[in-house]
């Protein structure tokens, strides 16, 4: 892309806070600013660049490592904890930072090896938007965390540590007094369910407006850190690849904007949200890697057939490069993703977080891609599949299934959590809610189904299904019907961090199948056939952290 910040600029002094101090009145709506504010602008006072919005927002920029050092909003600092700053992954090191203004938009630029990151502020607003272009592999992830000063925003909420934390699994879990386990893993939110993540005391709000991710990797189910609270601070995550519970490669390129927003108590502006927030003022600003509107694409759907409408359906799209994803309209499965940069991507359907439908599409810029009704296979579908018994829905979730829904935000030690044993009887009208969601070699393998057959059932032979969606240290389920005993299925790809304890089941949904011969039923009708659920596996340790594996639904099909 062509142009840049280029024009000479004349520095403005300030005093720090004036901003904020100028007027305390907030207007009506979310973004608060001042009554009164001073001069937009920026100036140098040294070690840092000080950027004044001409609002009620003042931040500093290290000229050394890029860090955010200086976070004054309404006279407040909010920027700071245990001594540390805010900024890319733990800190850049040392960088080479400029900064340059053009009209109402001051852009400051950081470059550290490959990796360019920027933060732009516009006059009269309380934001500032960053970018980071991340070219190769020589940062080892990619996030941007702000670091909050400790009593400003108390919360005790499932993503926060707590203030007197005993950890209980490695230094990142911990448990309260009262048996309650937190975690700043503990997001209990998918990338697809939020826009903005903060705090809020009821008056002034610290949030960051995710990116719509199209750089990052995991697609629109994926679970990370947001937030953490602890004695020394609290910090506010964009996560755009974090290693842990990965299931695609590493994407590079410039991610953004995100956006560091203050608010008068509520949550972010709708236009600021991905999909929504419009920066075609940061067009010509010269930011490595930057693709205008004008430069991307949109691909809409008029339908999609076969869809089972007690779930909601998800269209994403894929390449080694990008990811995108909307929301399939309930009355006929119509999308519209707009946004996206060329290429020719991987086009699936989710029913739930299920794949269900996989085509090519190919996008160009400022062009539509219009698609014809897609319609699913019935065969793409499990559910579709007759089954004399099933548990749980096939969804591509542990939903339904015994603490599936604490485990995003909980430990599986956690006090509320129910035990993790137990046996199901086919029948009893609660199978699924009896049966756990997540089963582990050392902790509750061995799990008893209990089912009754017709004559004609036992005479068959039958397929038994166990679709799981992710698996920890190789983790799958070997079978035992009766006396017939299943060979070891191979593992699938699975994420090889943990994933059950840190809040996330989303890894590589994957279906075990198993013929069963008609000599493993027993031939009294009055009597119960007992299958055994297995875990195995020889990688793993012991308890919460032994092979294991998250289950999305089992079947014996008729």
């Amino acid at each position: 892309m062509s142009g840049s910040l280029n024009r000479p600029v004349r520095r403005r002094a300030f005093v720090l806070g004036g901003a904020a101090a100028a007027g305390t009145a907030a207007l009506a709506g979310p973004l608060a600013t001042a009554a009164s504010a001073a001069a937009f602008g920026w100036s140098d006072d040294g070690s840092n660049y000080v950027v004044d919005t001409g609002a009620s927002l003042v931040f500093k920029v290290s000229k050394t490592n890029g860090d955010l050092t200086s976070l004054v909003y309404m006279g407040t600092e909010y920027q700071g904890y245990g001594g540390k700053n805010s900024h890319v992954e733990s800190g850049l090191g040392t960088s080479t930072v400029t900064i340059a203004q053009s009209g109402t938009t001051i852009l400051i630029s950081v470059a550290y090896g490959t990796l360019k990151h920027y933060y732009a502020a516009r006059s009269g607003d309380n934001n500032v938007y960053l970018w980071t272009n991340k070219a190769d592999t020589s940062v080892s992830a990619t996030r941007y965390i702000v670091r909050v000063k400790a009593g400003l925003f108390l919360n005790d909420e499932p993503d926060s540590y707590t203030y007197a934390p005993t950890a209980i699994e490695s230094a990142d879990v911990f448990a309260k007094s009262d048996g309650q386990t937190r975690s700043k893993h503990y997001a209990k939110r998918r990338v697809i369910d939020y826009s903005a993540i903060g705090w809020t005391t009821g008056s002034v709000g610290l949030y960051i407006v995710r990116s719509n991710h199209e750089k990052a990797s995991g697609g629109p189910f994926y679970r990370s850190l947001l937030r953490h609270q602890s004695t020394d601070g609290g910090g506010l995550y964009e996560i755009l690849y974090y290693g842990e519970n990965q299931t695609e490669a590493e994407r590079f390129g410039l991610q953004g904007p995100y956006v560091i927003a203050f608010t008068d108590g509520g949550t972010p502006s709708s236009s600021l949200y991905p999909g929504t927030l419009t920066t075609a003022w940061a067009d010509s600003l010269g930011i490595s890697g930057y693709v205008a509107a004008s430069g991307r694409g949109k691909v809409a759907g008029v339908g999609i057939s076969g869809r089972d409408t007690a779930y909601a359906y998800t269209v994403g799209l894929a390449d080694s490069a990008a990811q995108y994803w909307g929301p399939a309209r309930s009355s006929d499965g119509y999308f519209s993703i707009g946004g996206v940069l060329p290429g020719t991507y991987t086009l699936t359907v989710f029913k739930g977080e299920l794949a269900v439908h996989t085509a090519s599409v190919t996008v160009t810029a400022g062009a539509t891609t219009t698609l014809n009704t897609i319609a699913i296979a019935s065969s793409n579908d499990p559910a579709n599949a007759t089954a004399i018994w099933r548990i749980g829905t096939w969804d591509g979730t542990p939903a339904g299934f015994k603490n599936a829904d604490l485990m995003t935000y909980a430990h599986p030690s956690d006090v509320r959590a129910a035990a993790w044993t137990g046996n199901v009887v086919i029948g009893g009208g609660s199978e699924t809610a009896s049966f756990p969601a997540y089963i582990w070699k050392d902790v509750n393998s061995g799990l008893l189904v209990y089912f009754k057959l017709t004559a004609a059932q036992a005479a068959a032979a039958h397929t038994l299904r166990i679709g799981v969606t992710t698996a920890y240290a190789n983790g799958r389920p070997q079978v035992t019907v009766n006396s017939w005993v299943s060979a070891i299925p191979s593992p699938p790809t699975q994420p090889s961090t943990r994933s059950l304890t840190v809040g996330s089941y989303r890894g590589n949904n994957n279906t075990f199948t198993y013929s069963v011969p008609a000599s493993a039923w027993l031939t009294d009708t009055s009597q119960y056939n007992v299958l055994k659920i297995d875990v195995v596996s020889g990688s793993g340790t012991t308890s919460y952290l032994s092979a294991g594996t998250s289950v999305d639904a089992l079947d014996l099909l008729a």
